[in-house]
């Protein structure tokens, strides 16, 4: 979430959030009104179909004369299709999901079609974070649709058995990750855990970013053209050796991939379990008694936690640019339009005006468990949230960045893999440059 963040994030959770769409005279701006105003737009993303039912629906309400087209293509399968697709000017898509770190390679290749003239409703509507990832080369390309951000579960009745007082959910009182090692080892120990640490996504650069930011190790990536490998600060050094120990000293499971980790937390065989704002109803249904709390920080550092998810794009090639800026407007600009895309899943929507009418009812997704998981989201979306870069070669870093993870999460020197990780990045960016 799909990352990002969430996108491989959203790609597989698809839950009732249980909000409403509102009223629909919101103060949603004007819709574009170039081009025919009746027509069908076809609409394509990783999500099943139910996930955009609602804003379908509600979009084609307002504007009888318009149809939309939705088609999933799984999420695995969609960065390659939608590359030879754009790249062979398909003009059967005419919006489409956009992953945010993606937007700079997208804009650069011309697969996105300028949205300048919106910047000013952008910068008013959505987070700081938000406007600036949807910019490359100081021009608009896509619009925000959904938001993320990451919380620490935690197993109350294990904390309980080790006699270990849990986390509380003022961010203002966050656990350090050096806490979570002590007291997870403790429930390791006397609490009947197996494991006591594990993220939903250990290999994926948009939940491990924040152990390198929390130390001053900046992103990864840095110079004026964003095309400078910077993985072998002191920052980045220091996360790395921690996280490696953790695999190494059996605090976290090796051999689970990503999204497959859910179960180890919902079975009551780990102790604290980093993941997102989804997470708040899949674990629903677990036997266990859990919490949620903020998302730790290094001791001598600074709390630092994941942002972004997918936005909304429209095809250079698309015939239908009037109609597909509409759509584009409803779902992203209009509060209700915004809020109808996350109706069925639990996911943050971008717009701030829909966020502050969807945050309070995180709480009451799981009952007394999510106590808490509302403000905790509308503080870190002010204050610690961090994108990813944004870089033309973010594709390439995120690849190579996944397997240097991998690797030192079964047992490679942290500093040698980095170093390694440096020499793949310049390779793969001197193309580009």
């Amino acid at each position: 979430m799909k990352r990002l963040l969430p996108a491989a994030v959203v790609a597989v959770a698809a839950l009732v959030a249980g909000c409403d769409g509102g009223s629909s005279d919101s103060g949603a701006p004007a819709a574009t009104d170039n081009g025919p105003q009746t027509g069908t737009v076809t609409f394509t993303g990783t999500d099943n179909a139910e996930t955009y039912q609602p804003v379908i629906k509600a979009f084609e309400a307002e504007n009888p004369g318009i149809k939309v087209a939705y088609t999933q293509i799984p999420f695995d399968q969609f960065n390659a299709t939608m590359q030879q697709r754009l790249s062979a000017k398909d003009s059967g898509i005419d919006v489409y999901t956009v992953d945010e770190p993606r937007v700079s390679q997208l804009a650069a290749k011309g697969f996105l079609t300028d949205l300048s003239d919106l910047d000013d409703q952008v910068k008013t509507k959505f987070s700081v974070a938000a406007y600036k990832t949807n910019h490359f080369r100081d021009k608009l390309w896509s619009l925000p649709m959904w938001n993320s951000t990451q919380f620490l579960f935690y197993n109350k009745t294990a904390l309980a058995k080790a006699k270990v007082t849990p986390p509380t959910a003022d961010p203002q009182q966050r656990w350090t990750w050096e806490q979570v090692e002590t007291a997870g080892r403790k429930a390791m120990q006397s609490g009947g855990t197996k494991y006591g640490l594990f993220m939903e996504q250990p290999e994926a650069y948009y939940q491990l970013q924040p152990l390198a930011e929390s130390l001053g190790g900046g992103s990864g990536i840095e110079g004026d053209d964003a095309l400078t490998p910077a993985v072998e600060t002191d920052g980045w050094k220091k996360a790395m050796q921690w996280y490696g120990a953790t695999f190494a000293s059996g605090l976290s499971p090796r051999g689970i991939g990503g999204f497959q980790t859910g179960p180890v937390f919902a079975n009551g065989q780990v102790a604290f379990f980093v993941g997102g704002p989804w997470d708040l109803k899949i674990f629903g249904s677990s036997k266990i008694d859990w919490g949620v709390a903020p998302l730790p920080y290094f001791e001598g550092g600074k709390p630092v936690t994941p942002t972004g998810s997918w936005s909304l794009g429209i095809n250079p090639a698309s015939k239908q640019q009037g109609m597909a800026r509409r759509f584009l407007e409803f779902a992203t600009l209009d509060p209700t339009g915004n809020l109808a895309t996350s109706s069925t899943t639990t996911i943050i929507p971008a717009n701030l005006e829909a966020q502050k009418q969807y945050t309070p009812k995180m709480d009451a997704f799981s009952g007394a468990k999510t106590a808490g998981a509302a403000a905790i989201t509308a503080y870190e979306s002010e204050h610690t949230a961090v994108s990813r870069p944004v870089s033309v070669g973010y594709i390439q870093f995120e690849e190579v960045m996944g397997k240097a993870f991998a690797d030192i999460r079964n047992g490679t020197n942290p500093d040698t893999r980095l170093q390694e990780a440096t020499r793949q990045l310049t390779d793969a960016w001197r193309s580009i440059k």
